[in-house]
């Protein structure tokens, strides 16, 4: 029997039991499939096909319970063959067997894709020193020539499995040669030197990580909630908004948040963005290249559930021109004596530091922000730094809290959504604890910068 279903996530992501449970979506009552089977082709895609292939639970009363099991969903499907495809998705093979699956997580030849493949691990694991290293074909990643291919996989950190459960993990990886040396999108290798310098290490840098992001829809590219062609409504009512006609995607960030949690993942917070389809979810305090690990592990979470919701994850800085905000990613940061007693002259002498290297951090800080760094939309200009105290309209924001208390932390609010977090939290402890720009240098910018250090 053929089955037409139209989907509404009612509830995403529930945890009971200690086990992550995905999305709920019903199927309409009998009147609303005959009307959708009638009217088919009229049908918006966003309830017709945006939904068609995320799991789903659904309990038999319409009312949600946390029963452990999911089911597929398919629009006119054969309903046999998804009780057995939904059946093999929930067994539970623990009784049967030690073996755990490992899913090994790296960064594609973009600098910005993740890939990831499966591999089965005789037992269960605490620690990325317990897994083999593993390779992978990098002709086909844009990372190695088709004569000398082979790339291999160095295991670094390890996650729960939020879509397998069970003792199964999710592994970030970074990527060498044969011969061991980095290939060039390894930038985690480079961060790890900077991050295990004894100065470094002394000062525990903390990083609280702002990622935006923008759902798309797929099949035209074009924002999620927006008609087609067309703009919604003026910028306004949508940060942080409520409503149907104001938020757009809050199940998949919703999704996203409990699966990064399931994780081990240190997210400490979501909101709806400025722009309407935009979001964006914060990770940290982390400590060092921990920031890093967790960043890449939820933007490959991210990319999954997105991959099931059949909605398009974008990282462009600048996703829609004209009047609406650009997609940054903010960077908060600060050392063990910033967080002290007299941190704020340490933080301004950070920020002298910050702008004397104001084009290495631009240059390092994700493709195509000079569309988004214009100086409008709470933005500075790509050209010039500056810093202050609640301006977001700076290079660097330090908050009001930090000014009234003597310590704290700065925001870098610089990098682009598609930065490279290794790259931006090793640069900034870099140039703020290992760099010592010459005297007349740092006078000149003291003087500039109206800071007196």
């Amino acid at each position: 029997m053929k089955l037409v279903f139209a989907v509404v996530i009612q509830d995403v992501l529930q945890l009971s039991g200690g086990r992550l449970k995905m999305a709920q979506i019903l199927a309409p009552s009998a009147q609303w499939q005959m009307r959708i089977a009638k009217n088919s082709a009229d049908v918006n895609p966003l309830t017709m096909k945006t939904w068609s292939s995320i799991v789903m639970k659904q309990n038999k009363k319409g009312s949600v319970k946390s029963s452990g099991r999911f089911k597929v969903c398919a629009l006119q499907s054969d309903n046999s063959t998804i009780n057995r495809l939904e059946q093999l998705l929930n067994l539970d093979v623990t009784p049967y067997t030690d073996k755990i699956i490992a899913e090994y997580i790296w960064i594609g030849g973009s600098g910005i894709d993740v890939r990831s493949k499966s591999r089965t691990i005789s037992k269960p694991v605490k620690h990325p020193s317990e897994l083999p290293k593993w390779n992978y074909d990098g002709s086909s990643t844009g990372q190695a020539p088709g004569e000398d291919s082979e790339v291999i996989l160095y295991p670094q950190a390890i996650f729960k499995d939020p879509f397998r459960g069970g003792n199964n993990i999710l592994v970030v990886c970074d990527a060498y040669t044969p011969a061991g040396e980095p290939i060039p999108t390894n930038k985690r290798h480079r961060a790890a030197q900077i991050f295990s310098d004894p100065k470094v290490v002394a000062e525990v840098p903390w990083y609280g990580i702002e990622q935006e992001y923008t759902l798309l829809q797929t099949n035209v590219k074009w924002p999620l909630g927006w008609p087609v062609g067309g703009y919604p409504g003026p910028q306004g009512p949508y940060y942080c908004g409520a409503g149907a006609d104001k938020s757009f995607g809050r199940d998949i960030s919703d999704a996203h948040y409990k699966a990064c949690l399931y994780a081990g993942i240190n997210i400490s917070g979501t909101n709806g963005e400025v722009m309407p389809g935009q979001w964006e979810f914060q990770v940290g305090p982390s400590v060092g290249i921990e920031a890093g690990d967790h960043i890449w592990c939820a933007r490959y979470l991210l990319e999954r559930i997105t991959e099931q919701a059949g909605v398009v994850l974008s990282l462009d800085p600048k996703p829609i021109e004209g009047d609406w905000n650009g997609a940054g990613c903010h960077t908060n940061y600060s050392t063990k004596t910033m967080r002290e007693e007299g941190g704020f002259e340490v933080i301004k002498k950070a920020i002298l530091n910050l702008s004397l290297r104001h084009k290495e951090h631009i240059s390092a800080y994700g493709e195509g922000n000079e569309r988004r760094l214009t100086g409008k939309h709470e933005t500075a200009s790509i050209d010039t730094f500056s810093w202050g105290v609640a301006n977001r309209g700076c290079s660097i924001r330090v908050g009001r809290d930090t000014e009234k208390e003597g310590k704290g932390y700065l925001e870098d609010r610089r990098p682009a959504s598609n930065m490279d977090p290794y790259v931006v939290t090793s640069l900034l402890a870099e140039t703020t604890l290992l760099w010592e720009p010459t005297l007349e240098a740092e006078a000149l910018a003291a003087q500039k910068l109206s800071l007196k250090v």
